[in-house]
C-alpha cells in the first residue's frame, strides 16, 4: 500500500521514499495556483520549437499525435477523453521554472524538465511506467490515479503502440489528487491517471 502523508519532511522523504517507494503527499503546495493557463499551453503546442503530443482515448485504445498543432486542430477535438502534453514548459515560462525551487533538496542532475499536461474529462495517456523518478503535481481540477506493482524488464507492452502502454496493468490502489497534491513515483512504478473534469498536471 502506498503511504499517504499530510506533513512533508525532506529528510524523511530522502531516507525512506526517494527511489524506493511511492508516496502521496497531500497539500505539498498549499493554495497552489497554476503558473500557466490551458490556452497558453495550447499556444506552446503550436510552436515548432516545442515538443508536444495529443493523446485521444477511444474506449480502451489511445491514439497518439505529435505536434506542432494548429488552432483548427484544437477546435476539432471532442469535448472529452483527450490530453495535451507539452515538454520543457519551464524553458518558456519563468513562473513554471520557479517550481523547481520546491524540489531543491534533490540532486540537480536528477531534474530534467517540467512537462505540463491539460486533460479533459476522461482524458489520460493509458497505463504505463517511466524509467525515471516522477513527481505528479496536481494543478486545477482533479485526476484519479491507479498504481500497480513495480515492473521488471520483461513487462509486456501493448504491441504496435508508440505510447509504450502496459499490456497487463493490475491496480493495487487508487485515489484522487486535488490542487497542490503531489504523487511521487520511483522508476518503473506503473500508473494510470484519468482526469475527472478538465485538469492541469
Amino acid at each position: 500500500m502506498i503511504d499517504e502523508i499530510d506533513n512533508f519532511n525532506q529528510d524523511d522523504f530522502l531516507a525512506h521514499y526517494w527511489q524506493k517507494q511511492p508516496l502521496l503527499i497531500r497539500s505539498y503546495l498549499p493554495d497552489f495556483k497554476d503558473p500557466i493557463e490551458p490556452e497558453e499551453l495550447a499556444g506552446l503546442a503550436c510552436e515548432e520549437m516545442t515538443e508536444s503530443r495529443l493523446v485521444i482515448r477511444q474506449q480502451n485504445n489511445w491514439k497518439l499525435q505529435h505536434g506542432p498543432f494548429t488552432e483548427a486542430e484544437f477546435q476539432q477535438l471532442p469535448k472529452q477523453n483527450w490530453t495535451l502534453l507539452v515538454q520543457a514548459v519551464d524553458q518558456w515560462f519563468e513562473q513554471v521554472a520557479d517550481l523547481k525551487k520546491q524540489f531543491s533538496y534533490l540532486p540537480d542532475w536528477r531534474i530534467e524538465d517540467l512537462m505540463i499536461s491539460y486533460a479533459t474529462d476522461g482524458g489520460g495517456v493509458g497505463p504505463h511506467f517511466d524509467n525515471y523518478d516522477v513527481f505528479l503535481l496536481q494543478g486545477a481540477g482533479s485526476r484519479r490515479w491507479q498504481i500497480g506493482p513495480r515492473c521488471d524488464q520483461d513487462a509486456a507492452l501493448v504491441p504496435n503502440s508508440d505510447l509504450k502502454l502496459l499490456h497487463d496493468f493490475h491496480s493495487e490502489q487508487e485515489f484522487n489528487l486535488g490542487p497542490g497534491d503531489v504523487l511521487y513515483l520511483p522508476p518503473r512504478i506503473p500508473h494510470h491517471g484519468v482526469s475527472t473534469g478538465n485538469s492541469l498536471c
